[in-house]
């Protein structure tokens, strides 16, 4: 029977799956041992069952090569204006390149392994969602641990809706003939994401109630901040300001003073992360398996070529190192001339050292590029001890800032008119950069001030590119985009094939 390319761990496939991928991620928390000879009759029986289902649906978010190499940056910052495609040349993933220049193919699996580790990820979600209710144990417990699945799978959903648009919205384990399944609209794919992260916000335990050994996991401050993130995207003002205001008022987090610290090893889940995606470069993993690596592959993916073993894509461009601002200030007698220090933390140029790897120069890196990716550059003394180091980088992917938070509720407060507070938030980013603050702005002046923030400090982390869509300034800025078509990518040809017809290609890509 031919069927959607939904994982193939469903059913009793998915229940072993699952329990074997209880060891499968990084960190404290995720370091645990597998329930080997469980099935679905008699898994599912204790709190420890509940607790490495919930595990497990970590797992699929440590999967950055499958059927292709998919990373959100490869779509949020090389589709941008903030960097280009890099690597080798116009052969080393020229799929990218496609896709860079608004050309790509349904086909690649670039789009496929973003789609399928998806939904791998949603049906962990899905089966733990479904199970966990029936265990035996603290109901607190239990909740938090629903909590943590819902969580996750909106933001699998998220990811997806923001990447194709129609996605099936798939909330329950399938039976074989259930496989085929439509797209839904993307008005019930939001309300979807926005019910499960509304009963995760109320059901999980803040960032304060972990234990060191269990960080990583979601929280209810996570919930919140994707929540709110949620709400931007749909232009729901109120309802974005207000969940950033919970983020804020918890008084869990704040920024870290020093911004060149929070991309260090030593910044992994600072004061200002929200949520990271853990990995781990010490467990041995390799190219050829995928769900037993810890490790990112983001880290030699961006490093410079020749002597600092990277491939180097996601190369910054021009435009984007001319965002940064330079301004004159007096010191004693003299007017000092300053540039915003995050670009120095954002971006390596030639001439500059990288950490213990030595000078970047065009014989070093055997390439002709000016300027390099920072923030995932990671020295050698941090390279795996053992086994490859290529997938086994161990810097953790922050998905949600603090930062992003203030930015996200100084564009709400602009967009609903309370310009004052607006100023407030963006003035609390630019001071921890000891960037001079904004005064008197308002209205799209302001609006076009916090854009500009948000590009400059969450610069090369994979926002840039969804932000100029959900801003409506995408065809402005970027060459070759196509509107109609752009704002979204191809619904992979595999799917579409094996779908008996329930899916349709995405206009423009058919």
């Amino acid at each position: 029977m031919k069927h959607t390319a939904f994982p193939s761990t469903l059913g009793v496939l998915a229940l072993s799956a699952l329990v074997l991928m209880a060891m499968g991620c990084s960190k404290d928390f995720l370091d645990r041992d597998p329930y080997i000879g469980s099935s679905a009759g008699n898994f599912y029986q204790t709190a420890e069952d509940a607790e490495a289902a919930t595990i497990a649906c970590y797992a699929p978010l440590q999967v950055e090569i499958s059927d292709g190499a998919h990373f959100r940056w490869y779509f949020g910052d090389i589709v941008s204006d903030d960097a280009d495609k890099g690597g080798s040349g116009d052969t080393d993933e020229p799929d990218l390149l496609e896709f860079e220049s608004f050309f790509g193919d349904p086909s690649s699996g670039i789009v496929l392994g973003e789609w399928k580790t998806a939904y791998k990820g949603i049906t962990y979600c899905n089966i733990a969602l479904e199970n966990i209710p029936g265990v035996d144990m603290d109901e607190l417990e239990k909740n938090a641990l629903l909590g943590e699945a819902q969580f996750l799978r909106a933001y699998w959903y998220f990811n997806l809706v923001t990447t194709f648009g129609r996605v099936p919205l798939v909330t329950s384990s399938l039976a074989p003939s259930e496989y085929a399944q439509p797209q839904a609209e993307t008005d019930e794919i939001w309300a979807q994401i926005v019910a499960d992260l509304e009963e995760a916000a109320a059901n999980l335990p803040e960032k304060s109630a972990y234990s060191t050994a269990e960080t990583g996991r979601a929280t209810r401050g996570a919930a919140n901040a994707l929540l709110a993130k949620v709400h931007l995207y749909q232009g729901n003002w109120a309802e974005c300001r207000a969940r950033c205001e919970d983020v804020v008022n918890s008084g869990e987090y704040f920024l870290d003073p020093n911004y060149g610290s929070i991309f260090t090893e030593a910044g992994e889940n600072g004061p200002g992360s929200i949520w990271e995606i853990q990995y781990a470069n010490n467990t041995g993993g390799n190219w050829g398996a995928q769900f037993w690596s810890d490790g990112s592959y983001t880290n030699v993916f961006q490093r410079a070529r020749g002597t600092f073993s990277g491939y180097g894509f996601n190369l910054p461009t021009q435009d984007f190192v001319d965002e940064f601002e330079v301004w004159e200030e007096q010191i004693g007698p003299d007017l000092i001339e300053k540039t915003d220090p995050r670009l120095g933390y954002t971006v390596y140029k030639l001439g500059d050292n990288a950490s213990d790897w030595g000078e970047i120069t065009e014989d070093a890196t055997g390439a002709p590029h000016l300027y390099y990716a920072r923030k995932y550059f990671n020295p050698a003394s941090e390279l795996a001890p053992f086994g490859d180091p290529n997938p086994n980088g161990g810097s953790n992917d922050r998905v949600i800032r603090y930062a992003d938070v203030l930015l996200m509720h100084a564009e709400a407060c602009n967009r609903s008119g309370d310009d004052a507070t607006a100023i407030v938030s963006l003035n609390l980013v630019r001071a921890r950069a000891t960037v001079p603050a904004l005064d008197g702005l308002s209205g799209q002046t302001l609006l076009n001030a916090i854009w500009h923030e948000r590009r400059v400090e969450l610069g090369l982390e994979g926002h840039r590119f969804f932000d100029l869509v959900r801003q409506g300034r995408a065809a402005q800025l970027l060459d070759g985009f196509v509107p109609g078509k752009s704002e979204l990518f191809p619904i992979p040809t595999a799917e579409i094939t094996l779908s008996n017809g329930q899916l349709n290609q995405n206009p423009g890509y058919e």
